[in-house]
């Protein structure tokens, strides 16, 4: 097991939390680094970015739907004017 600088654990944490990571996972992530897991690390950090991909597409499909919804009123509005 290595020990990690409170600098370097407050870093970890504070780069974790923007990235929209749960108090547990952070923990998860810092043991792994304590036990020099590095591929455990960054599978990690891989899985919780296909996460944030995952609901990054399904939130464009929102998007695209009312843009459509928006294109498609003012298709209508123009052909009746």
């Amino acid at each position: 097991m290595v020990n990690i600088t409170q600098n370097q654990e407050f870093k970890i944490k504070r780069n974790l939390t923007d990235a929209g990571c749960s108090t547990s996972q952070i923990e998860q992530f810092i043991n792994l680094v304590q036990e020099k897991k590095r591929p455990e690390q960054y599978r990690f950090l891989s899985c919780h970015k296909l996460e944030l991909l995952k609901k990054l597409h399904e939130n464009q499909r929102k998007v695209d739907c009312l843009d459509f919804m928006v294109y498609a009123m003012k298709k209508e509005d123009n052909e009746n004017f």
